[in-house]
């Protein structure tokens, strides 16, 4: 089953269960999809979905933290109950030794050394984890690498 279809399927489940924060996310993340589609002129793939996906809870993760730097203790429950629906439609997340030898096997493709490298390891680490694994995080292993 696709994410749309599986977005769709939960999105009737919460309305039955009159799940509001349920409801109002999956609505969101649906507009986004749709959204984007529309930009794109064609339906999505589930790579391209994932995307999407990603950058929704990005998105949270952002506000959470603006948040929590605030002192806004109700919208850091009201943006932690959303990053909790949001994960719970990406894929199972890489570990940090499943990044690294991610990492190390980039390195070696593309033959960077240094510092000055860190942008071209990024561009083609980025589409074999993505929606798998934290952007910063592999930027900052991607960083300890290349500084050593």
């Amino acid at each position: 089953m696709g994410l749309v279809d599986r977005l769709t399927d939960d999105m009737k489940q919460a309305m039955k269960a009159r799940d509001k924060a349920r409801l109002s996310v999956i609505r969101m993340i649906k507009t986004a999809l749709q959204n984007e589609s529309i930009k794109k002129g064609k339906a999505l793939s589930e790579d391209e979905a994932l995307v999407v996906l990603s950058h929704e809870l990005k998105q949270r993760k952002d506000s959470l933290q603006e948040f929590k730097n605030a002192g806004r203790q109700d919208l850091i429950d009201e943006v932690s109950v959303e990053i909790k629906i949001v994960q719970a439609y990406m894929p199972e997340q890489l570990s940090k030794e499943d990044i690294q030898s991610i990492i190390d096997e980039t390195v070696t493709e593309t033959g960077a050394s240094s510092k000055a490298d860190i942008g071209k390891v990024m561009k083609a680490i980025m589409p074999k984890v993505q929606g798998r694994a934290d952007g910063s995080l592999v930027n900052r292993l991607v960083r300890t690498k290349l500084n050593n």
